[in-house]
C-alpha cells in the first residue's frame, strides 16, 4: 500500500508562507525549525515518532498534525510518509507534524487494542509536552487505511483527553463488525485474529474498536476521502455510513468520493484534489 504515499508526493500543491514573532518590546524573535527523529513515547522500540517543529512556532498559534500510517494493523511504518513531509510542511506551514510508529500485530503478539493503546499514548505524550515543543492544544489527526481507523477511533473515543479539532480519514474502517461480515479482499479470518474472536464470540472488542460506536454530538469535524472501487474498505457500509452518522448528530463533515479510486491507488490529479479539499477543510474548521 506504499504506492499511495509515493503518489502523494507528486500530487500535492504547495505554497510557502513566512512568519515572525515579536517580543513584548516589539523586537523580532526568530525561533528555528527543529527536527527530532525517532523520539520515544514509550519503552518499546516501535513506540517512537518523528517530530517536525516549524520555525517561529508558539504555544498560542502552532497547531499539531499527527500522522498515523496504515498497513492493516500488521505492517507499515512512519517512513511511509517520508515522501510527503516536505509538501505537507509547505501546505500547512502553521502546523507541527508528529509522525508515529506503533507496535504492529503479529499473531499471537500485539493483538488489538495494542495499536489503539500506542497511538493514544503518543497523542497524550505530545499533549503533555506542548510546552516543550511550543505548540498549541489544537490537534488534527490524519491517517490512511488502518491509520485512518486509528485516527477516527482516537478522535471520537478520547475526545475529552485531547483537544482534537478535526480528523482526516483516508478510507479507514469505521465498523469492525461490518469488516468481518463483508470483508472483501481483507479476510474475515484476519479480522478475527486481530480482534481475538468473531463478532459473536467477542462482541465487546468489535464495539470498542469501531469508531462508529463513539460518534456523538461532541465529535470533531471530519473529512472522509474514499475510493469507489476500494476492495478493502466498503464505501457504503464504512465511509458513507460514518458520514451519515456524523450528519445525524449535526457534526461538520465532508465526504469526498472518487468513483474510480481504489484503496489509495489514486492518480496524481485525484490526490491533488483530495489535498486541496483537506487544506480548505482544516482552514475552515481548525481556528
Amino acid at each position: 500500500m506504499k504506492l499511495y504515499y509515493l503518489v502523494l508526493a507528486l500530487a500535492l500543491v504547495t505554497g510557502l508562507a513566512s512568519c515572525s514573532k515579536t517580543d513584548t518590546a516589539g523586537n523580532t524573535v526568530n525561533i528555528a525549525a527543529k527536527t527530532m527523529l525517532n523520539e520515544p513515547y514509550g519503552t518499546d522500540p516501535l513506540q517512537k515518532m518523528d517530530i517536525y517543529l516549524p520555525a517561529n512556532r508558539s504555544s498560542g498559534s502552532t497547531k499539531v498534525l499527527v500522522l498515523i500510517h496504515g498497513g492493516g494493523w500488521t505492517t507499515g511504518d512512519k517512513n511511509d510518509y517520508a515522501s510527503v513531509l516536505d509538501t505537507l510542511k509547505k501546505r500547512l506551514p502553521d502546523y507541527a507534524i508528529f509522525n508515529l510508529n506503533y507496535r504492529l500485530a503479529s499473531f499471537p503478539n500485539n493483538l488489538f487494542p495494542t495499536q489503539e493503546i500506542d497511538t493514544k499514548a503518543a497523542i497524550d505524550f505530545i499533549n503533555g509536552n506542548r510546552g516543550n515543543y511550543l505548540v498549541s492544544d489544537k490537534f488534527v489527526l490524519m491517517g490512511a487505511s488502518a491509520g485512518g481507523h486509528l485516527s477516527l477511533l482516537n478522535a471520537y473515543k478520547y475526545h475529552s483527553n485531547v483537544n482534537v479539532k478535526a480528523c482526516v480519514d483516508f478510507f479507514g474502517p469505521t465498523d469492525m463488525v461490518d469488516m468481518y461480515n463483508n470483508p472483501g479482499a481483507y479476510p474475515a479470518l484476519s479480522i478475527a485474529a486481530l480482534l481475538s474472536g468473531t463478532p459473536t464470540t467477542n462482541p465487546s472488542m468489535y464495539a470498542q474498536s469501531s469508531p462508529m460506536t463513539y460518534v456523538n454530538a461532541q465529535s470533531c469535524p471530519t473529512i472522509i476521502l474514499q475510493g469507489g472501487l476500494d476492495p478493502l474498505v466498503n464505501p457504503t457500509t464504512q465511509s458513507l455510513a460514518l458520514k451519515n452518522k456524523l450528519t445525524s448528530f449535526t457534526i461538520t463533515n465532508e465526504y469526498v468520493f472518487y468513483p474510480l479510486g481504489g484503496h489509495g491507488d489514486w492518480d496524481a490529479a485525484t490526490f491533488t484534489d483530495a489535498y486541496d479539499k483537506i487544506q480548505a477543510f482544516l482552514l475552515a474548521n481548525v481556528l
